[in-house]
C-alpha cells in the first residue's frame, strides 16, 4: 500500500503522452488530480494489492488496512457500512466523502450508520483500478465533509476485448447467547469490455447471495425485586447492558437474508482535442429478509416472544415490539448515473461532471403484532424512501504559468429526503393504508473555489486556496398521526468562507516534510434537520435549526524514505465548534430502545498522530506495512449538556493499528496475515456506558487475518482466506462477524 505525506507538483506532469497510453476512466481521473492538486496527506491501495493481500469480497474491505480507517461492515451485503476517520467515529458518516469515477457515494442525506450510509454496492472489487485516500479537509476542491476524509475510487476501462468471471463462497462460524450457526454467503460476477478506437465499452454484473449473524438481540431490564407473576418460562441469559443495568436476553433479532444484483455500463470516447466523454450507469437490486430467534420458552413449549414471563423468579413485561421491530424485509431499486467531459492541454486542464443518485425504490415492510403469529402477517408498517437522492455537478480547471498550477471550480449538490411511513393491515404483502409519519426536505449547497500550488523553488511548494459555499435548507415537513403532529420547517441558509493553506518541502531524496491548515463548514444534513422519531405516544422532532459544524484543522507530516520503503509521522489537530453530535438514549423511562438526538455541542477538541510505514522487500520477497493512531477526543464545551465536558466524543476509539505481512514465495504465489485493532469506545456523548461486550456498547477488538493467492495458470487466479482467524467476539453496538472463511476464484480472458 502506497502513502504519500503530499501531491508534490510534478505528480500532475506525467506528461500527455503518457495518458494516451492509459484507459480514458483513469486518464479522466487523473485529470482531475491534477486539476485538484489536493496536498493533503494521503494513502493508496492498487487492483494488485486487493488481489494479492485481501479478502474483499466487496469493496468496502478494500479499505480496512489503510491509515485510521475503519469501516462498520456487519457482514457481506451489508448497506449500512459507514466509514470511521481518524477523528470521527462510524456514526459520522457526513464527515468523509467517497468517490467512484468522480460520482459521489456518500449519501449526505443524513449523518448516521443508517441510512446514511455510503453506497459501496455501487462499485465491485474486481472493476477497481486503484483507490486513494485524502486525510483532512486541506483541499479547497472538496465540500466541508472532507473533515474526515476524501475516498477517490478509480475504475478501468478496456485497452482491448477482456472478460471475466469470478466466484467466491464465504463460510462464518458464529456462536453466542443460543444462537449458534453455520452461515454461508455466495457471490458471483462477471465483466466483459472492448476498445473500439476511440470508443470504449465496458459491462458487469454480480449477485451475492448471504446469510447474516444476528444484528440485534431482544432484551428485557430485570426487575429490582422477585414477583409470582407472569407465564413461568425458562431460557435466555442473564447480563449486563452497556449502562450496567441487569438484563435478561431473550432471543436474537435482525437475522438477515440477502439477495443482492448489481449491474453497471460504461462507456468512454475520445474526442478531438484532447477532450474525453465517458458516461457511468450502475443498478444495485436488494432483497432482504430479517426474522428472529427466541430463546425463551413457556412450559408448553410457546416462545416467549410477547406477553407477561417469570422467569427465574423476576416478572417481565415483553412487548410485542421487543421482536417485531427487527423483524422486516427491505426491497430497494438504487439507479446510479454521471456524466463527465475532460480536456487536457499542456498548460490547461478542465472537467466537467455531473451525477445523479436516485432510490427509485425503497421500501421496508415491518410487523407491529405480536410474533409468531406477524412472522405470517398481520398489522404492520410500510416505511417508503422512495423519491430520496441526491445530484451533484462540477467544473473545475486547471492553469498552469509557469511555476504555478493555478486551479479553480464550481460545485452544486442538491440533497432530497422523501420519508413516509404508512400502516397497513397485511405487513408482508398488503398495500399502504394511512400515513402516519413524514418526514421531508431538501438541502442545497452553491460553492466557488481556488487554490494556487506556488513551486517556489522546485523542492519547496506552497498551496493555498479558498472555498465560499452557500447553503439552503427547504421544504422541511414533518407529520405524524398519533399524536396529531403536522409542521412545515423554516428555511435556512448559512454562507461560508473556508481558507486553506499547505507548505511542502522535499528536504532531501529521502526526506519530506508538509505542514497543513485548513478550515471546513459542515452543514446540517436533511435528515438531521428534518427526519422526526416516534415512539408510542410521544414524537420527537429533531432540531431544524441546527448550526453548521466549524472544523479548524492543523496537520505536520514527515516522512523519511522513497515510496514503497518509508515512515511516515503525522500529527494532527483539530477543533470543531457546533460540533453536530447525536447521543442515543431512551425516550420512554425503562426502554431498552434507543433513539438519536443531534444537537449542536459548543466545542470539540481532537489531538493525535498517525505512523504509518512501509517496507517492499524488507527481506527478500518479504513486505511489511503497517500504522498506528493515537488520539485524545474530549468535548471541551457544551452549554446543552454540561455532564458531557471533558468526556469522549461517541463511537471514536482513541487507539487504532493496522499490520500487513506478505511473503512471496515465487512470483504466482502471495501469502499474507494481517491484523486490525481498536480500542473501546463510548456509544454515549456523556459516556455513561461503561460495560464491554454486551449488546450496543463499542468494543474494542484485536482481529487476525489470512490470505493465500495463486496464480495457478495464465488466466486463472484462485485464493484462499480466513476473516477473525481467533474467532475473537465483539460488539460495535451491533455483534460482529466471527471466524469467516473464504475462497474465491478468478478466470480473465
Amino acid at each position: 500500500m502506497l502513502l504519500l505525506p503530499t501531491a508534490a507538483l510534478a505528480e500532475d506532469g506525467e506528461g500527455h503522452d503518457a495518458k494516451r497510453h492509459d484507459d480514458v476512466l483513469v486518464v479522466a481521473q487523473r485529470e482531475a488530480a491534477a486539476i485538484e492538486q489536493a496536498p493533503n496527506t494521503r494513502a493508496s491501495v492498487t487492483a494488485e494489492q486487493i488481489q494479492t493481500t485481501i479478502n474483499a469480497v466487496n469493496v468496502e474491505d478494500t479499505l480496512k488496512y489503510l491509515p485510521s480507517l475503519v469501516v462498520r461492515k456487519r457482514h457481506i451485503g451489508d448497506t449500512q457500512s459507514p466509514l470511521a476517520t481518524r477523528t470521527s467515529g462510524v456514526g459520522a458518516s457526513a464527515r468523509s466523502l467517497i468517490y467512484a469515477d468522480g460520482a459521489l457515494l456518500s449519501a449526505l442525506i443524513g449523518n448516521n450508520n443508517t441510512s446514511a450510509s455510503p453506497r459501496w454496492q455501487l462499485v465491485s472489487p474486481q472493476e477497481i483500478s486503484r483507490i486513494d485516500v485524502l486525510y483532512g479537509p486541506f483541499s479547497a476542491a472538496y465540500p466541508g465533509n472532507s473533515i474526515g476524509a476524501v475516498v477517490n475510487i478509480t475504475t478501468r476501462l478496456p485497452d482491448k476485448l477482456e472478460a471475466s468471471v469470478d466466484g467466491g463462497v464465504s463460510v462464518q462460524n458464529f456462536d453466542q447467547y443460543a444462537t449458534s450457526q453455520v452461515l454461508p454467503s455466495y457471490s458471483i460476477g462477471g465483466t466483459i469490455g472492448d476498445r473500439f478506437d476511440p470508443l470504449a465499452i465496458f459491462a458487469s454484473a454480480s449477485h451475492v447471495s448471504s446469510r447474516a449473524q444476528p444484528l440485534a438481540y431482544a432484551t428485557a431490564l430485570r426487575p429490582a425485586n422477585t414477583s409470582t407473576t407472569g407465564t413461568p418460562t425458562t431460557g435466555g441469559f442473564d447480563d449486563l447492558n452497556r449502562a450496567g443495568q441487569p438484563i435478561r436476553v431473550l432471543g436474537a433479532t435482525g437475522i438477515e437474508s440477502q439477495q443482492q444484483s448489481f449491474f453497471k455500463f460504461k462507456a468512454a470516447l475520445n474526442l478531438p482535442l484532447d477532450m474525453h466523454l465517458v458516461y457511468v450507469g450502475g443498478l444495485f437490486v436488494n432483497d432482504t429478509q430479517a426474522t428472529a430467534e427466541p430463546y425463551a420458552f413457556t412450559a408448553s413449549g410457546t416462545p416467549a416472544y410477547a406477553g407477561n414471563f417469570n422467569i427465574g423468579g423476576f416478572a417481565y413485561s415483553v412487548p410485542a415490539s421487543t421482536f417485531s421491530n427487527n423483524v422486516y424485509t427491505v426491497a430497494q431499486r438504487h439507479w446510479s448515473q454521471s456524466l463527465s467531459l475532460t480536456g487536457d492541454g499542456e498548460r490547461f486542464d478542465w472537467q466537467i461532471i455531473a451525477t445523479l443518485f436516485d432510490f427509485a425504490k425503497d421500501v421496508q415492510r415491518v410487523p407491529t403484532a405480536a410474533l409468531p403469529a406477524g412472522f405470517t402477517g398481520g398489522a404492520g408498517n410500510i416505511i417508503r424512501l422512495d423519491g430520496t437522492g441526491w445530484s451533484t455537478i462540477d467544473a473545475k480547471a486547471a492553469w498552469r504559468p509557469g511555476n504555478h498550477v493555478i486551479s479553480f471550480g464550481y460545485h452544486r449538490d442538491r440533497f432530497t429526503l422523501a420519508s413516509n411511513r404508512y400502516t397497513t393491515s397485511d405487513w408482508r404483502i398488503g398495500s399502504e393504508g394511512a400515513l402516519n409519519q413524514a418526514s421531508r426536505g431538501r438541502t442545497q449547497t452553491d460553492a466557488l473555489w481556488l487554490q494556487d500550488a506556488w513551486a517556489i523553488v522546485p523542492t519547496l511548494t506552497l498551496t493555498v486556496g479558498g472555498r465560499y459555499e452557500w447553503w439552503r435548507a427547504s421544504d422541511g415537513f414533518n407529520f405524524a398521526a398519533t399524536p396529531a403532529f403536522a409542521v412545515n420547517q423554516p428555511q435556512l441558509s448559512a454562507n461560508r468562507f473556508s481558507p486553506k493553506a499547505s507548505l511542502h518541502w522535499q528536504a532531501t531524496p529521502d526526506w519530506r516534510l508538509s505542514a497543513s491548515f485548513g478550515q471546513a463548514y459542515r452543514f446540517p444534513t436533511v435528515s438531521e434537520l428534518y427526519q422526526a422519531v416516534t415512539t408510542g405516544p410521544t414524537i420527537t422532532s429533531p432540531n431544524p435549526n441546527l448550526r453548521p459544524e466549524n472544523a479548524l484543522s492543523e496537520e505536520i507530516s514527515v516522512q523519511y524514505g522513497p515510496d514503497g520503503r518509508y515512515v511516515r509521522l503525522s500529527l494532527f489537530n483539530e477543533e470543531i465548534k457546533d460540533a453536530l453530535l447525536s447521543q442515543s438514549a431512551p425516550l420512554v423511562p425503562g426502554s431498552t430502545t434507543l433513539f438519536n438526538y443531534v444537537q449542536n455541542v459548543d466545542r470539540v477538541l481532537t489531538r493525535g498522530l498517525e505512523l504509518a510505514f512501509q517496507q517492499s522487500d524488507l527481506l527478500p520477497r518479504f513486505d511489511v506495512s503497517g500504522s498506528l493512531t493515537l488520539i485524545d477526543p474530549r468535548i471541551r464545551a457544551n452549554t446543552a449538556f454540561p455532564a458531557a465536558i471533558g468526556k469522549r466524543p461517541p463511537q471514536l476509539p482513541t487507539r487504532k493499528a493496522t499490520l500487513v505481512a506478505t511473503w512471496r514465495p515465487d512470483d504466482a504465489t502471495a501469502l499474507t496475515a494481517a491484523l486490525r485493532h481498536a480500542s473501546r469506545s463510548f456509544g454515549t456523548i456523556d459516556n455513561s456506558d461503561p460495560v464491554a461486550n454486551t449488546f450496543q456498547c463499542f468494543d474494542g477488538y484485536t482481529v487476525v487475518d489470512l490470505r493465500a493467492s495463486f496464480r495457478v495458470a495464465k488466466q486463472w487466479r484462485l485464493a484462499f482466506g480466513v476473516d477473525n482467524v481467533t474467532g475473537a467476539k465483539y460488539f460495535i453496538f451491533h455483534p460482529f462477524p466471527q471466524r469467516s472463511f473464504v475462497a474465491e476464484l478468478h478466470w480473465q480472458l
